[in-house]
Formats: C-alpha cells, structure tokens, sequence
C-alpha cells in the first residue's frame, strides 16, 4: 500500500461542502427563504444554490477526484488543479449567491455579481471536466459506472452553460433573442441537467461502483444496469435537448418534460432492481452504516418520483413543487452522499494513516476508525425529519418546517462531529497509538507519507 494515490484536496471539497450544507439548513430553520418565501424569489435561488452547488456539487466533485481514478484504474490527470479548481468553484458561489441578493435590493452594490459568478463558476467547472475527462479518457474502454459518471459530466456542461446565460441575460449583459427565450422558459431544463444529470445520474453510477465495493458484491456486467444507462441517457436528452429545442423554436417544452417525467421512472425502477440485487448477492452479510444508511436515501428517491408523477397526474406540480426538490435534494441526493461520506472519510483516513505502515505495526481495520452506533442514531433522526419536513410542505405548514429545519441542523451537526472524530483518529484503542503510530492526518489536507 505504499504510495497509495489520494486526491490531496478531497477532504477540503468536503469541509467546504458540509459548511454550505450547515448554512442551508440555518436559512430554513429562520425563514429566509421558501416556504417562507415564494418558489421564484431570490431568497429561495440563494438557498437552491447553496444546496445544489455548495453542498452537494462540491461533495461530488471532491468524491470524482478521489473515485474516478478507482474507476478507470488510472491517476488523476493532475493532482495540483483540484485547488484550483475550488477556489474558482468558491469565489463563483459566492458572487452568485450575492448577485441573488441584489435582484431585490437587498445588496447596495450595483457591480455585476451574477455575470461573474456565473463566469468564475464556469470556469471551474471546466478545470472539473479537463481532469476528469483526461483521466477518463487515459482509462478507456470504460467500465458502466464511468460511463454514468461521463454523462454526469456532460450533463454538468450544460447546465452550467444555461445558468451563464440566465446569469447574462438577468445582469442585462445579453439581449439576443434565443437567449432571452432560454432564460424565461428554460429553468426545467436548467432543474434536469444540473438535479437530474449532474447530480442524480453521477451519483448512480458512483453508488454502483461503491455499493459492490464496500458490500463485497460481485460486479457483473447484467443487462439491467446497462438499460439503466441508455434509458437515463435517452431521458435526458429527450429533457435538456428537446427542451431546448422547443424553446429555440418557439414551442412549448412542457409536453416534452412531462413525457421525460414519466419516462424517467421505468429508468429508477431498473436503478433500484439493479441496487437491490447488489444487497442480495454480497457478501458481507452484516451491513455497514453507510450500506445500511443508501437504503433510506434510496427510499427517498422512489418517494420523490411517485410524488412527482401523482402531482403531474392532479395538475399540481407547481404548487408542491418546492416539496419534491426538497425530498429529492435532502432525501434522496444528501442522505446518499451523507451515508457513503461517512465510509469514504473513514476509508480515505486509514490509507493516508495506515495504508503505507501495513504490515509493520498493528493497524485498525477501516471500521474500527468509527462508531457505527453512534451515527446511526443521527442518520435515523436526519431521514425521519426529512420525511416529516416534505409533509409539513405538502400541507403548508411553515411553521412546523421551520421547527424540522432545527432538527435537521442537529442532526447534520452530528454526523459532522463524527466525521471530524473519525478524521482525527479520536475512536482508535489507545493500544495502536504508540511511538510507532502514524501522526493524526490533517483535517483538510490527505498526504500518504513514504515509510
């Protein structure tokens, strides 16, 4: 294990993404934005892309550096871009999320915050695509959860491109008429891309690859996985760039995503056999926390697409809009990435700490960095509030949200003390903390030493 390859910035990805994940949920907790405020007020854009981009982006982003070089069982083309590439990815949130601000005033600046932080984010997503694309590219033929995660990339791409162009068009920088017609009609197809490709389809195909690994499951090419591949590819092609179309020539794009909706289920439905299959046929009989903890998250997702086809079906996807992207954001997209988090920090620590001295010293095994007890009870506490916080939307209780928003704010702040702990080797038996024991790993910084 000596030399093992870790992404150095993987861990501040992570730092940086549970921080926007905190500062999201305190906005609910004090009303800032929706319900309190309506779905299209730039309150409620602040708090969209606070989650979307901060929390979870970042999460993912830190999650490719380190993961898709397991994939493709080649290096990361450049190990030095990632910082980059997050101080762009920051700088960019964070003009953004001002620029928001000034579309109703509340910031005196007359700067144009939205064009260049829409710029700065394109920017670093692009420095995202270049290392990814060329170590994919370095690791061809590809196997399928590469192959999901280069549709996220693409997917990625776009929504990108059409949130510089909102971003133009609403600073007054760009008035050409395709443009203008793409940013009143085109935030589905912005939703689509970024939740829907970006978001939800990278993180399919990175659960395939973790689920197996750390499940012992077998990884068999089934048939299955690859209509799951394909279905999720034609839907979102049908979503992005058939809606687009339309918009482009002057049509309607809302029978075009209501019929990628309703297609989209049937491509989730072989996702979740696909899953399934994979907690049947492994091998670690006991499951993990993070193994344990996808299933509620799964949940979530299956929850979220019934809710959104019933609500296509009575006509009232607009009104209770807002509760579907909050299920599907909290539920389905941060429970998944907090369940497999928790591993990830914990496998990541024991090969920086571990990985170069086995063999010459007793070493813990991954599980003993963590108590697994512990955390579930504030995964438990994180799914059940969220659950109770999509009804309380469904039935326009704000006041009971707002109250959920705190139990929330707990609950995340709990599994963020064990994240620290684990990082800081606080639950390792004193007897392998010798002389001869690796030095507790920076909390922002992975380093593999030779010994």
């Amino acid at each position: 294990m000596t030399g093992v390859s870790l992404s150095r910035w993987t861990m501040s990805y992570f730092a940086a993404a549970l921080a926007a994940l905190l500062a999201a949920e305190v906005l609910m907790l004090l009303g800032f934005s929706f319900p309190s405020a309506s779905v299209e007020a730039p309150e409620t854009l602040v708090l969209v892309h606070l989650v979307a981009l901060g929390w979870l982006s970042l999460l993912l982003c830190g999650a490719l550096f380190q993961f898709v070089p397991v994939l493709v069982a080649k290096p990361l083309h450049d190990n030095r871009l990632p910082f980059a590439t997050l101080c762009c990815l920051l700088a960019g949130l964070a003009l953004l999320l001002c620029g928001f601000l000034q579309l109703n005033g509340s910031s005196g600046s007359d700067w144009p915050l939205l064009p260049a932080g829409g710029s700065l984010l394109a920017v670093g997503f692009a420095l995202v695509l270049y290392n990814l694309g060329r170590t994919l590219w370095a690791g061809r033929p590809l196997p399928l959860p590469a192959r999901f995660v280069v549709a996220g990339l693409c997917s990625v791409a776009a929504a990108a491109s059409l949130g510089v162009i909102f971003t133009y068009v609403l600073a007054g920088f760009a008035t050409a008429a395709p443009l203008t017609a793409l940013t009143a009609s085109g935030l589905p197809l912005h939703i689509a891309a970024g939740i829907g490709g970006w978001l939800t389809f990278t993180a399919m195909g990175v659960s395939y690859r973790l689920l197996a690994m750390f499940m012992l499951s077998p990884e068999e090419k089934r048939g299955t996985s690859l209509a799951a591949f394909w279905g999720g590819v034609g839907v979102l092609v049908l979503a992005v760039g058939g809606g687009g179309a339309a918009i482009l020539m002057n049509g309607d794009p809302a029978p075009i995503l209501a019929a990628a909706a309703v297609l989209m289920v049937p491509v989730l439905a072989v996702y979740g056999w696909d899953v399934a299959w994979l907690y049947n046929r492994r091998k670690r009989r006991r499951l993990e926390t993070n193994s344990l903890m996808a299933a509620p998250a799964l949940a979530s997702l299956a929850m979220g697409a019934a809710l959104l086809l019933a609500l296509l079906a009575l006509g009232q996807l607009p009104r209770f809009a807002g509760a579907v992207i909050y299920l599907l954001a909290f539920g389905w997209l941060s429970g998944l990435g907090l369940s497999q988090l928790y591993k990830i920090v914990a496998f990541v620590t024991w090969l920086e700490c571990y990985g170069p001295v086995l063999g010459r010293m007793p070493t813990p095994r991954v599980q003993d960095l963590v108590v697994e007890g512990r955390a579930r009870t504030w995964f438990y506490l994180y799914f059940g509030t969220v659950w109770l916080g999509t009804i309380a939307l469904l039935f326009d209780q704000e006041l009971a949200f707002r109250w959920l928003a705190l139990v929330l704010l707990l609950a995340t702040g709990g599994l963020i003390v064990e994240f620290v702990r684990t990082r800081r080797l606080a639950d390792i038996d004193l007897a392998l903390r010798g002389e001869n024991a690796p030095r507790r790993p920076r909390l922002l910084y992975a380093l593999v030493a030779q010994h």
